[in-house]
């Protein structure tokens, strides 16, 4: 996701064949990337406790206009779309905080508060989210809590949003697929010193953030570098076609395991007629074999879950998000 400092000729070369073969002027993603805004943080950065900064979307300040010989332009096409961050209205009582870390976190409105989907990577950049979110829809308690995969970056921030003792109260549910918890341990810490080393590398991270440095990790701009917490589910998902009314809403549920994560879900909320695709259709190539070492991904599994998605919700979606972009 990076590149030296300064572009030899042959990259220079490469970067122009680029310009003149993608289809740099059609600008329907930036649209997209706009409709619905509400509001943002500013300055959009977020500190711990302690004071040190875990999130710095403003670093990024510099990702606009055409891109440099440094940079790969489809990659700073990427960065300055992920770059956008800030509250926006999907369909009427579903909202998306973006840019406030590596994915994107949910908010749907039920009858007495708010479920949030995916609460991002860090307890403190998903309390911001929260807290962006309240700021101009109110200040709703959170009923529930759903994770779509077993990956970090959706379920890491739960403490930002809910706490053990409200789940232990049943004052909020907290819902996942099969063997999430099984997945999620192996990864994040069996393997997560490793993991994290790796992953650090993957997406040069701990590189200058400007044109011949760090520009962006594709899915996000970067990862937060927060406190990582983790709820237990108390609802599981097990069998494609569940259905279960949560604070109120309608959510019909498919299962997608071997997919992007071992155990992944996607979901659709028929009064919304919104759908959402967890991480498994997102605006990047299908990311079959991470450089961080997670788990290698079946293409043909993958398809196959994308296929019934189509099959199932299909004629009666409207809108589909995601949990990244």
């Amino acid at each position: 996701m990076t590149h030296s400092r300064d572009a030899s000729p042959a990259v220079v070369a490469q970067q122009q064949v680029l310009r003149e073969t993608l289809p740099f002027d059609d600008d329907q993603d930036f649209i997209d990337a706009e409709t619905g805004f509400l509001g943002r943080l500013d300055p959009c950065v977020v500190h711990a406790d302690d004071g040190r900064v875990v999130w710095d979307n403003d670093s990024y300040g510099f990702v606009q206009g055409e891109a440099p010989d440094t940079a790969n332009p489809s990659l700073w096409r990427q960065a300055t779309l992920a770059a956008k961050h800030g509250l926006y209205e999907v369909v009427e009582g579903i909202y998306q905080v973006r840019g406030l870390d590596l994915s994107n976190v949910t908010f749907v409105e039920g009858h007495t508060g708010v479920i949030v989907i995916d609460p991002l990577i860090s307890t403190e950049t998903a309390a911001a989210a929260l807290a962006l979110y309240r700021e101009h829809r109110g200040d709703r308690p959170v009923t529930a809590v759903v994770y779509t995969h077993s990956h970090a970056d959706h379920f890491g921030g739960v403490k930002g949003v809910t706490t053990q003792q409200a789940v232990d109260a049943g004052d909020v549910v907290v819902v996942a697929p099969p063997g999430f918890v099984e997945h999620a341990v192996s990864e994040n810490v069996y393997a997560g010193t490793a993991m994290g080393r790796r992953a650090g590398y993957m997406y040069g991270a701990a590189l200058e953030r400007g044109p011949a440095g760090q520009i962006g990790a594709g899915l996000g701009q970067t990862t937060s570098t927060g406190t990582v917490t983790l709820i237990a589910p108390t609802l599981e998902i097990t069998t494609t076609g569940q259905e279960e009314v949560i604070d109120g809403v309608r959510m019909e549920f498919q299962l997608a395991p071997g997919t992007e994560a071992p155990t992944e879900m996607h979901f659709y909320f028929p009064d919304h007629r919104a759908l959402c695709m967890a991480e498994n259709a997102t605006h990047v190539l299908h990311n079959l074999l991470t450089l961080r070492g997670a788990v290698v991904r079946d293409p043909h599994a993958w398809s196959t879950y994308l296929t019934e998605a189509i099959d199932l919700f299909g004629d009666r979606v409207e809108v589909a998000f995601a949990s990244h972009h």
